[in-house]
């Protein structure tokens, strides 16, 4: 076997570590046995969302199971092939087995990226904001190009995704919008997104056709599930209710439906706008319940609460990554320097390689604090 290709073995061998360190491999058929039976119980859906929470855990584990098998068994045999290929002197078989195992290295890598996110609430649905800054009407069609860029990378990975509110420009795009999305990891995912995002592009509403810089925020908090605990005192919170701002159309509201929470220690303020009165106040009570674990998070997370002291206004100083249409075209990440010329790929929702190369950074700067504490 070439030197390439058993350094590329090698690092497989160390993803597939890792996946069944994270998964705890060796329990792993005991334990899904013990899901199992309980997936088994007739009065399993007594109980709907302990239900859910059991299903969504045992699909987790199968899943992790069956990636590391996957991957283990099509290493094996690409392996064996490569052998029998030298014997039978076969380069054909050879070099087909070796681009395989490429293949399944970057397979490998992506898998072993999924398994580091392992934070408290990684797991969790995640709700996000995306708000216009300076700039404008440029801003607000920034706002609204970044809210389907997201749309779209959640729709590819399967996700799902519910509009909680939002607030029109006042000639084109969004002032603001909020989004729920929900599936597994989508908060570990996107939890990288927050910062402020900046565009740069020559504007389609300058009659001169001259560049325009634009900013817009976005931030991404985790839902908070049963299992986290969140008490907000009612007399810390105002509720106000309102008429929807909305572009009209079958979504219009003809009452004061809208609510708005403001929760009055912190200045947060979250709002819901899609919906009857009372499932408004339940959908802005939960997401300012997931704002304030967020803070909690951050004071934990040394590095996640840098970057949102740092947070201030949507324009210069405060961004993450900057996207260039004009004169030049490259998507480029301030934080890890991961970049690309695919503009295109990247607003129609392109966004793994840039959020894996956050969370590797992350992972890296996490395991180097441990090692010096250790020390």
């Amino acid at each position: 076997m070439r030197a390439e290709t058993q350094n590329t073995v090698a690092e497989i061998e160390k993803s597939l570590e890792l996946l069944a360190q994270r998964m705890d491999y060796g329990t792993a058929p005991h334990r899904l046995e013990e899901f199992n039976a309980r997936v088994e119980d007739p009065n399993l859906w007594d109980n709907p969302e302990n239900a859910q929470k059991l299903m969504r855990e045992r699909q987790m584990l199968v899943d992790a199971i069956e990636t590391y098998e996957s991957i283990k068994t099509d290493l094996n045999d690409n392996i064996e092939l490569i052998e029998l290929g030298e014997m039978e002197e076969d380069e054909e078989v050879v070099t087909d087995a070796e681009e395989a195992i490429k293949k399944l290295k970057a397979k490998a890598a992506k898998k072993e990226l999924e398994a580091l996110l392992d934070g408290e609430a990684d797991g969790n649905d995640t709700f996000l904001e995306i708000n216009s800054g300076a700039g404008g009407t440029e801003s607000c069609d920034w706002a609204s190009m970044l809210a389907r860029m997201y749309v779209r990378w959640a729709e590819k990975k399967g996700y799902t995704v519910e509009l909680q509110s939002e607030t029109a420009g006042e000639e084109a795009g969004i002032k603001s919008a909020a989004y729920k999305i929900s599936g597994h990891n989508a908060y570990g995912w996107l939890k990288s997104e927050s910062g402020v995002h900046r565009l740069v592009r020559i504007s389609p509403y300058d009659s001169a056709a001259k560049r325009h810089t634009s900013f817009s925020s976005v931030w991404v908090y985790p839902v908070v599930d049963d299992n986290i605990e969140i008490e907000v005192n009612p007399s810390d919170i105002r509720i106000d209710t309102y008429r929807s701002s909305g572009a009209g159309g079958q979504h219009v509201n003809t009452t004061d439906s809208a609510v708005r929470i403001t929760h009055i220690p912190t200045g947060i303020v979250v709002t819901s706008s899609e919906k009857s009165q009372h499932q408004n106040r339940d959908i802005a009570m939960k997401a300012l319940k997931s704002r304030l674990y967020q803070q909690e998070l951050d004071r934990r997370n040394a590095d996640i609460n840098a970057a949102h002291e740092a947070k201030g206004d949507a324009g210069w100083g405060n961004q993450i990554r900057s996207y260039v249409l004009q004169p030049y075209q490259m998507v480029k990440d301030l934080r890890t320097n991961h970049e690309t010329s695919d503009t295109k790929g990247v607003l129609d929702g392109d966004l793994d390689g840039f959020m894996a190369a956050t969370l590797a950074l992350n992972v890296a700067g996490k395991s180097r604090s441990e090692a010096q504490g250790e020390g």
